[in-house]
């Protein structure tokens, strides 16, 4: 007993003691109590057969060996069941003798052990974890409040490799998301293997040089793409499985469906006028209903990943569906009127009702977008994901539906997090505490309809994704991470409580853990303050300030207040391991100049969205068709325009889409006499530190087509002198 005593002394002293606190997501019930448990490299890890892969799961954060039996004698973390406890319900209790892990399943256990590796100190995650440790003695009871705790991922728009999945499964079941939607087909590919139709990755798997699918989404020049093979999915699943994670298949149906219909043109609707591709290429992505070949393809389809997938849902789409097309095919029209139907929204719900007897037919339940319920004649036997807003998920569950909460605005994490950070913004720009804020009673859910909530889920749809892979930090992580956290602590409590506190443990202890888990997660930025000729910069977590001026890439560790009467060439920002926080800096390091001009082109502009609309700086405009090689967008001002630095840009912001592909920049001092300046990249170019103030400048288009039937024009921007 005293040489334990000593040697818990002594590790103390080497700060090697871990206390229960700070959990992400926090327990029900934590209570210290008796004598702590000193883990060293003689500790055995005791198991059943059926826990055996978790045993071996804990091996991978510490150096310790396996034993199959039950624990009956000290000095062991003995992982077992308890059938009278909930499927996750869990009980860890630490002690002298050892650790004692018990869950009411395989699912439970799992729980517990991710709970267990929070208590360790946060090198566990990296494998660097040094033996002995002392664990705090203690007794934590703990169950989710979600059965459904969930992560759509769409690989489709952005390829991302096997390896890369592996890891990002790795911190879902890190954080106890239990299920992890795969967003497998849309419009930008296919991306799992049908043996019995090779060609859809085969041929629908890539884009751009080579392919019938055209490149799209920040990759123009080379072929690009990649498809899972089944053999590679099912060693994913089984590797999800181990960390309980439950992965679930979407392929989008019926709309959604362009690369299908670009390998497969016979899974359209005849075409008929007002129905005509564009530049050439074919922008049709709705399969038609009539085609009885179309619901042969698609049992094979399921079939397959009915085999592969061990899932009790098959996700079959039903999302942003155009009946356009369905309303001129006379195959559709002559389907209407022999089912007595007057609405394209009813020629969807047959098509899902199809598609779900065909899933069912497999041993599996169908799941829809929220989309798929609208003419109220689908199945109650599908699972809805309400995504656009509160009220569809509210209708979801009203109408006796089982649905998964994700509206757009709280949980869909590629939006951007403040207006100037990179993402989407069309459902809101927002970060972690807007996610953490989500209440049901707030968004006005009843108890009736709470009854039909199986769960929360974000999401990360990954257009913009390709266009940063060649950033230093990982787009994905800091886009999802900690926003992942704050769905983790929902998901679990059923509320995120208050954000203070909720901080308090993410950022003094969780920061540290997702760093050793080797994730690029994003900080929040620091705060910045001018007064009396100093500028300061402070921050509340444990990570480093670091500044840049204005016109250099030199970066500065800052140490203390800055003495300047300008401000506004300072930019600060954090760095914590491979986190970092975005740009901040005093008001007026922001100030954008917006002189008048007025945009002319070779292409006519479009009258739903006319060039106006960016010569006053507040929404997009468009032409009214693609560029061709010659074309020409000219920017004038009313007046020169002095400046350090000038932006002009084509397609849509922070996704290079709807652009010149190819081209360059010119600029003019005098409106007359324009010079070269430099070539177009990702449809737009910057001028820096002009030698004059600029009275025009002119974009030209080198190549024709853009895959779409038009150019998006972006307002310039300005930056002033300083």
């Amino acid at each position: 007993m005293l040489r334990r005593l000593v040697l818990v002394a002594m590790l103390m002293l080497l700060g090697l003691v871990a206390e229960a606190g700070n959990i992400v997501p926090m327990p029900k019930k934590i209570e210290k109590r008796g004598e702590a448990f000193t883990i060293l490299t003689t500790t055995k890890i005791t198991h059943s057969e059926k826990l055996r892969p978790l045993a071996d799961y804990l091996t991978k954060f510490l150096p310790l060996t396996t034993q199959l039996e039950n624990a009956k004698s000290g000095g062991v973390i003995a992982l077992g069941e308890d059938k009278n406890l909930d499927a996750e319900e869990y009980r860890l209790t630490i002690g002298a003798e050892g650790v004692k892990i018990v869950g009411g399943s395989y699912a439970g256990v799992h729980c517990a052990v991710e709970t267990f590796l929070q208590l360790l100190p946060s090198e566990v995650y990296g494998g660097e974890l040094r033996l002995p440790v002392v664990v705090g003695g203690c007794l934590i009871e703990d169950s989710p409040r979600f059965s459904y705790r969930g992560f759509m991922l769409d690989v489709c728009r952005t390829w991302i490799e096997v390896d890369e999945l592996k890891a990002f499964i790795d911190n879902l079941a890190h954080h106890k998301i239990n299920k992890l939607h795969l967003h497998l087909s849309d419009d930008e590919g296919w991306r799992i293997e049908i043996k019995s139709h090779p060609e859809l990755t085969e041929v629908g798997g890539f884009r751009g040089v080579g392919s019938p699918v055209a490149a799209r989404y920040g990759e123009w020049d080379k072929r690009y793409g990649g498809f899972y093979t089944q053999e590679q999915m099912l060693k994913v699943v089984e590797y999800a499985a181990v960390r309980g994670v439950e992965i679930i298949p979407e392929i989008d149906l019926p709309g959604h469906s362009h690369n299908l219909a670009r390998v497969h043109p016979e899974v359209l609707c005849n075409y008929t006028p007002g129905l005509k591709a564009s530049d050439g290429y074919d922008t049709r992505n709705v399969l038609c209903v009539a085609k009885e070949s179309n619901y042969a393809l698609l049992d094979d389809v399921m079939r397959e990943l009915a085999e592969l997938f061990p899932s009790s849902h098959i996700h079959i789409g039903g999302d942003e569906v155009s009946t356009a097309q369905w309303m001129k095919c006379p195959d559709c029209q002559a389907l209407m009127a022999k089912h007595g139907m007057s609405k394209g929204e009813q020629l969807q719900a047959h098509f899902m009702n199809r598609v779900a007897k065909i899933v069912e037919k497999y041993g599996k339940k169908p799941s829809v977008w929220n989309e798929a319920i609208n003419s109220g004649e689908l199945s109650l036997e599908a699972q809805v994901y309400g995504w656009k807003d509160v009220a569809a998920c509210r209708k979801s569950t009203s109408e006796g539906y089982s649905t998964v909460v994700m509206p757009g605005a709280f949980f869909y994490f590629d939006m951007r997090q403040t207006q100037r950070e990179h993402g989407h913004d069309w459902a809101g720009i927002f970060d972690a505490r807007k996610t953490l804020s989500f209440d049901f009673v707030e968004q006005g859910f009843t108890p009736e309809e709470m009854k039909r909530v199986v769960g929360v889920q974000g999401a990360f749809w990954s257009e913009a994704y390709i266009s940063h892979r060649d950033t230093e930090y990982n787009y994905l992580e800091y886009q999802v991470y900690p926003r992942i956290c704050a769905l983790s602590e929902l998901a679990w409590r059923g509320d995120g409580g208050e954000w203070s506190e909720f901080y308090e443990r993410l950022s003094q202890s969780h920061y540290s853990r997702m760093v050793a888990m080797g994730i690029d997660f994003r900080l929040f930025p620091p705060t910045v303050s001018h007064a009396d000729g100093l500028l300061t910069a402070k921050t509340d977590d444990k990570s480093h300030i670091y500044y840049k001026i204005v016109g250099s890439d030199e970066e500065h560790l800052y140490t203390e207040p800055i003495k300047t009467d300008k401000p506004a060439r300072y930019g600060f920002y954090t760095r914590f391991g491979g986190a970092r926080s975005p740009e901040a800096g005093v008001k007026a390091h922001f100030r954008m100049l917006q002189p008048k001009v007025k945009i002319t082109s070779s292409i006519s502009e479009s009258e739903r969205f006319p060039f106006s609309n960016a010569e006053g700086y507040g929404r997009i405009a468009r032409t009214a068709r693609v560029g061709r090689e010659g074309d020409w967008l000219l920017y004038t001002f009313e007046k020169p325009v002095a400046c350090r630095r000038m932006e002009i840009s084509t397609g849509n912001l922070q996704l290079p889409r709807f652009i010149f592909n190819a081209g360059y920049m010119e600029l003019s001092y005098d409106g007359v006499t324009f010079k070269r300046v430099c070539d177009l990249e990702r449809g737009g170019g910057v001028i820096e530190n002009p030698s004059k103030p600029i009275k025009a400048v002119r974009i030209v288009c080198t190549e024709s087509g853009n895959g779409a039937d038009f150019v998006t024009v972006q307002a310039p921007k300005v930056y002033p002198k300083l």
